[in-house]
């Protein structure tokens, strides 16, 4: 089961908040439908005689929501910290847990006629994945920097990948606007138009694509901003701006890709969203994510 789309998220926001005593509602980065709704839901519901709803979307676009009352969830769950400062903000949550992490990289469809090119790439093939995904006719999918941290990320890959290999103007080639509706999809249906044939590749985190079985080009720590300890000295260098909300002008930053999980302030049931977040640090959680390619958790709560 993949997480539900916004749609569906928009009409679980209609219901009322007042759940059933042992049911936990989480809302989590997409990306992490599968490790979380074929896994660790069912296996903390199981433990604890208890009912799981998840809710998997854009991070950002679930935090608006949530901080605008729009959606009601016991637990938050992001990747990079900046949607749970929006939590923060708004007064809905007080600490988040890193409970894992993971690196960007580029997802392929097996079946997409540029395949075997970036298949070859890794292995120091005739063209470097960079030249592949330039190529005439090729479909490239990310999602919204706007509303999910992906979005951004892939700005920010393809940005650091231009002053790695000395390619200026490598982003504008690949994406091009910042936001262009011609590549832009929403998270949960993003690797399933891979997987169709829809586009040829994609953004994607090292997690989520290993936990749906696609190929893909691992990508240096340089640009794939796992390390954290490359932050101050080298991710840091690279900006970019969009329209935010209100049409402003927003400068954005490079953020660690680490998983944070937070008990909202306004959980129905706020016992079970402890003990979910316990869970998520536990090793038989911990040991769900390594097997669905996810890392360890990294640095301390925020």
């Amino acid at each position: 089961m993949r997480p539900v789309m916004l749609a569906v998220v928009l009409l679980a926001a209609s219901f009322t908040p007042a759940a059933a005593a042992g049911s936990v509602r989480v809302a989590f980065a997409g990306s992490m439908g599968v490790v979380m709704d074929r896994f660790i839901g069912p296996e903390f519901a199981k433990a604890n005689d208890a009912t799981y709803q998840g809710i998997g979307q854009g991070a950002y676009a679930l935090a608006r929501l949530i901080a605008g009352r729009k959606l009601q969830a016991d637990v938050f769950v992001s990747v990079t910290p900046g949607p749970v400062k929006l939590l923060e903000k708004a007064g809905l949550a007080a600490k988040a847990e890193p409970v894992a992490s993971t690196a960007m990289v580029i997802a392929y469809g097996p079946k997409s006629r540029f395949a075997p090119a970036l298949a070859a790439s890794e292995r120091g093939g005739a063209a470097p994945w960079w030249q592949v995904l330039e190529k005439p006719g090729l479909r490239f999918g990310r999602t919204d920097p706007a509303t999910d941290p992906q979005g951004r990320n892939i700005v920010f890959t393809m940005l650091l990948a231009e002053r790695y290999y000395h390619q200026p103007d490598l982003a504008k080639q690949i994406l091009g606007p910042y936001e262009n509706p011609a590549q832009i999809f929403t998270e949960p249906s993003l690797l399933s138009r891979l997987e169709a044939g829809q586009i040829d590749a994609s953004s994607g985190y090292e997690s989520a694509v290993i936990s749906d079985h696609l190929p893909f080009v691992p990508l240096p720590d340089e640009i794939n901003l796992s390390n954290p300890a490359m932050e101050p000295s080298w991710y840091s260098k690279v900006h970019f701006s969009i329209r935010g909300p209100g049409g402003k002008q927003v400068l954005l930053s490079t953020e660690p890709l680490v998983f944070y999980a937070a008990v909202l302030e306004n959980a129905a049931n706020p016992g079970l969203a402890r003990k979910f977040v316990e869970f998520l640090q536990s090793p038989a959680a911990q040991k769900a994510f390594a097997e669905k390619g996810y890392g360890r958790p990294m640095g301390g709560p925020i």
